[in-house]
């Protein structure tokens, strides 16, 4: 279905979609299934080809600006926690894994050169990059952001927080994907809409080359080695300490013990500050061997693919609970202990779209029990999420590119 009020001219797609990650690679994919008919250019902060990992060829922002800046465009904000993401934090998810923790050690000891490597690097001198300010595009016609989240803005930086809000007033739509990131902008006078992660819509969407990955490759050794199905399980490097692997790893080794399921370890990100196959690897020696399997594909629909094939998923990627969500699966995020009494993006998505009953978080000594607890729901009752979801999704896309109230 055409979005006719975008017709007509180019439709610029902006996200974090030049890096690797589930979600942000997921986003730009959804939005170009809704706008099938639009002259769609893709941007994230530079420029990068990640087709070989399902992702697409993205252009850099600041190039596109000097390109387009004055020339009627619609620019779409296409998801991501993006209202908290600093210029550093931005910087440092561009790099090269290899390079990242050397290159931060370096320059987090020398600020001012800090601060103009990161300008350089991003062609940019915005605090947070992720949000458009309209100056950079003064000839844009429609500025929308779609279903974004900015769990921890009331803690931001003020400077940072003031430029986000600023943007946000001067956008055309703004619609945010949980309550808590609701009431941060209504406190402070941003007419937002609440709106589900475009990601609920994957199944609905791209379901044809997901279910192709699913009879191939990794996903169909998986399916292979555990024929009585296995949980996904993924975790980000910050849990890679001794112990808690320990205890990861002897949860996932209950879980499997008392489901009969096996597990299956694999990334949902692999830019920095994402997740390591390194601490994989030190789960999966700690466990019998024949109840665990490491997933080593990075490719976007291998990954959809593992988790819609899978018995649910545990993780601590919020993506990862949404596709589990979008194919009706048993889901429970995975909670850091820094986090224990701070707000998280995976708590406030869960708290605004599950049926009550479904698991939210958990910490790591519970993941064994978040998992039979996520495992016991009703099939009905997800099934009924993923629907409404979808729907709930789609009206409110269509809504924000007409420009209804």
């Amino acid at each position: 279905m055409t979005n006719h009020a975008l017709a007509g001219i180019p439709t610029i797609l902006f996200g974090a979609f030049d890096r690797h990650n589930l979600g942000d690679l997921l986003f730009p994919h959804i939005a170009a299934a809704l706008l099938p008919d639009e002259h769609l250019l893709f941007a994230g902060l530079a420029e990068r080809d990640l087709r070989h990992h399902g992702g697409h060829q993205v252009r850099a922002l600041a190039q596109l600006a000097a390109q387009w800046g004055e020339r009627p465009v619609n620019l779409i904000h296409v998801g991501g926690e993006v209202l908290t993401c600093d210029a550093w934090q931005a910087a440092v998810m561009l790099l090269p894994p290899e390079q990242a923790q050397a290159t931060i050690a370096y320059l987090d000891a020398r600020p001012q050169e800090k601060q103009a490597w990161v300008r350089r690097g991003l062609g940019l001198s915005a605090l947070a990059p992720y949000t458009v300010s309209r100056t950079l595009f003064p000839g844009a016609v429609r500025v929308i952001y779609d279903g974004v989240g900015g769990v921890g803005l009331a803690e931001s930086d003020p400077a940072l927080r003031a430029e986000v809000l600023a943007n946000l007033k001067a956008a055309d739509q703004v619609s945010v994907r949980d309550r808590q990131t609701l009431a941060h902008l209504h406190a402070a006078g941003i007419l937002a809409r609440l709106l589900p992660d475009p990601a609920v819509m994957v199944a609905e969407l791209l379901s044809a080359p997901i279910r192709q990955r699913s009879e191939q490759g990794e996903v169909s050794q998986i399916l292979r080695a555990f024929p009585q199905g296995y949980v996904a399980v993924q975790f980000s490097a910050d849990f890679g300490d001794d112990q808690t692997l320990t205890e990861i790893a002897a949860q996932l080794d209950q879980i499997a013990t008392s489901s009969g399921y096996g597990v299956a370890l694999f990334r949902a990100g692999a830019a920095p500050w994402h997740d390591d196959l390194a601490y994989f690897q030190r789960v999966a020696t700690r466990m019998r061997a024949a109840s665990v399997k490491i997933f080593t594909s990075l490719h976007l629909w291998d990954i959809c693919a593992l988790i819609a094939s899978s018995r649910g998923y545990c993780g601590s990627s919020l993506h990862g609970r949404i596709v589990a969500t979008a194919f009706a699966l048993p889901r429970v995020n995975l909670r850091h202990p820094a986090q224990t009494n701070q707000p998280t993006r995976q708590a406030a998505f869960a708290a605004t779209w599950e049926a009550a009953g479904m698991p939210a978080t958990v910490d790591v000594p519970d993941i064994a029990q978040g998992i039979r607890h996520a495992l016991a729901a009703d099939a009905g009752q997800l099934q009924r999420t993923a629907r409404e979801l979808v729907t709930h999704c789609r009206q409110g896309f269509n809504a924000i590119c007409a420009g209804l109230p």
